[in-house]
């Protein structure tokens, strides 16, 4: 495992992971041993709203203290937030050229109930893989190692909030870009209903 990279397991993660994900295809593993930390895209994806980018979250359970393993943790159903997120993506991307050509199978991530965000996310990561056509040989992580040679720990990379410079991302057709320009390294979903089909190519 000395040369492979490790990978967070995203909610509908940014363009860019998929970018760097294709660079280590054939070696890497998706942490399953970390604890939970706040404030990443492992519950959040940002996608371009008619305002601007906006950020969906996956409500979790987690007490104030307690370190708890990413695939221990549990989402939150006490309000309908697949309802909101589902109508969030009909908003901002019923207009775009390949929404409905995804939308019967995406559609089924909101209608389906489930209790483990792991479990949600790699669900999710499966499809996009699929749409993408990517074939990639993963493995998942059997310990926690804290040690990961330089550049292969891609565990904190991609944070919220970070400054995304668009000049390192190729612009394509977005649905509001006419009103705030292009906005870089938002959800690979802002990518495939955009672009369709022709996504994979980007990368």
């Amino acid at each position: 495992m000395e040369s492979s990279a490790i990978f967070p397991l995203f909610y509908l993660p940014p363009v860019g992971y998929f970018s760097v994900l294709k660079e280590f295809d054939d070696e890497l593993y998706i942490e399953m041993h970390e604890h939970f930390p706040k404030q990443t895209y492992r519950n959040r994806a940002s996608v371009y709203s008619p305002n601007g980018v906006l950020d969906l979250t996956v409500p979790v359970i987690r007490g104030a203290k307690v370190h708890t393993k990413i695939t221990e943790v549990k989402i939150s159903n006490e309000f309908n937030w697949q309802k909101l997120h589902w109508k969030t993506f009909e908003s901002c991307y019923r207009n775009s050229a390949y929404f409905e050509y995804y939308e019967d199978e995406f559609s089924v991530f909101y209608r389906k109930k489930y209790s483990h965000l792991f479990e949600f996310n790699m669900e999710l990561l499966q499809w996009l893989m699929k749409q993408l056509k990517k074939d990639i040989d993963y493995n998942f992580t059997e310990e926690y190692i804290k040690e990961v040679g330089p550049g292969l720990d891609l565990r904190s990379k991609w944070r919220v909030n970070e400054v995304i410079k668009g000049a390192d991302y190729k612009p394509y057709y977005q649905v509001f870009d006419d009103r705030q320009g292009f906005k870089p390294n938002l959800s690979i979903v802002d990518l495939l209903f955009n672009q369709g089909p022709q996504s994979r190519s980007y990368f």
